[in-house]
């Protein structure tokens, strides 16, 4: 190791790095509740946030960003629809901004700020579909495990692709989006657009729709999180405007998929929910990949995990982090393994 490097090691090495005085910016990008607690550091530390991990939001929503308040900490979403999302917000607060600025100097608009938007009446995530878009419920009770992770747009790791196929990975967008833009579930809906092209859009009150359109690369979002307010040149290659583009959108089949209905029923009721949702998924799925279960008794087991836990509504850190313990408890019981 030369000088500037440092190899650190033990429970707590991710929150020292998180937590350094010399670093402005933490990419928080461990999947699954495991990245939790160096997100949270990082966010006490009030450094800026780049979060690619949406479990840290969906098992500690209330406790983490109130904590980012209390420490002037930034949370910059980094998913690809949660980025759509901020920055058809960011540019239209901008706008805002700029006009309040011309006509009332001292009423401009901070477009990173997340609350109160005004105007806005509805916040749309897209979703691919996954591997399992026009499949049968029969069908998927007989899915595979490479049928699974063979998704048709994006490439990435196994947890978050068998996520995509249940649909879970937008149910857990969705809660991820109830706490970073500060709105309620019924202002959050779900579209399937196939093609990846629109990453999310924003509906106003006067009907209009913003979209973020890009090709599906994650180098773009990525990039914004890290150079936000500024917007430098990009490696990711843009679309090609002499070509057609075929961009469709149809509404997203709860009945098919329960997981979806089940992040809108965790994002309405908060509290608790969230982490027991998300621990059980990640012990499904963790089944599921080891040939143990069926890929349908993914979200029936987050259901009825979710059915047996005593809901609280404004848990503390300790507790969130003893009932994913008990979730996945609870989880492996129910499979029966």
């Amino acid at each position: 190791l030369t000088e500037r490097c440092r190899l650190d090691v033990g429970p707590d090495a991710l929150v020292r790095a998180a937590t350094e005085k010399d670093v402005d910016v933490v990419v928080a990008a461990i999947v699954g509740r495991a990245g939790l607690e160096s997100t949270l550091a990082a966010v006490h530390a009030g450094k800026r946030v780049a979060l690619a991990n949406k479990e840290t939001l969906v098992v500690a929503g209330p406790v983490v960003t109130r904590a980012a308040a209390d420490n002037g900490a930034e949370l910059l979403p980094v998913d690809s629809e949660h980025s759509a999302i901020f920055q058809c917000l960011a540019e239209s607060r901008a706008r805002q901004s700029q006009f309040a600025t011309a006509n009332q100097p001292n009423t401009a608009v901070d477009p990173s700020a997340k609350t109160h938007w005004p105007g806005v009446r509805r916040l749309i995530l897209t979703a691919s579909g996954g591997p399992f878009r026009d499949w049968t419920t029969a069908q998927m009770r007989e899915a595979t495990i490479e049928q699974a992770l063979a998704h048709p747009t994006w490439k990435m790791g196994a947890k978050i692709t068998i996520d995509s196929a249940s649909m879970m990975n937008k149910a857990l967008e969705v809660i991820e989006a109830k706490w970073l833009f500060d709105v309620p579930a019924d202002k959050i809906e779900v579209v399937v657009h196939p093609q990846s092209l629109i990453h999310s859009l924003v509906e106003f009150e006067d009907g209009s729709l913003i979209a973020q359109v890009s090709p599906p690369d994650m180098r773009m979002p990525i990039q914004y999180a890290l150079t936000f307010p500024r917007r430098l040149p990009c490696p990711a290659p843009e679309l090609d405007r002499t070509q057609g583009w075929d961009m469709s959108l149809f509404p997203a089949d709860p009945d098919r998929f329960p997981a979806l209905a089940l992040g809108f029923e965790v994002a309405r009721v908060g509290g608790t929910a969230g982490a027991v949702v998300n621990a059980a998924n990640e012990t499904a799925v963790d089944l599921f990949l080891n040939g143990q279960i069926r890929f349908t008794d993914i979200p029936e087991i987050c259901r009825r995990t979710l059915l047996d836990h005593d809901h609280e509504s404004s848990p503390t850190l300790e507790r969130l982090l003893k009932l994913d313990v008990w979730a996945r408890g609870r989880a492996r019981e129910l499979a029966q393994i």
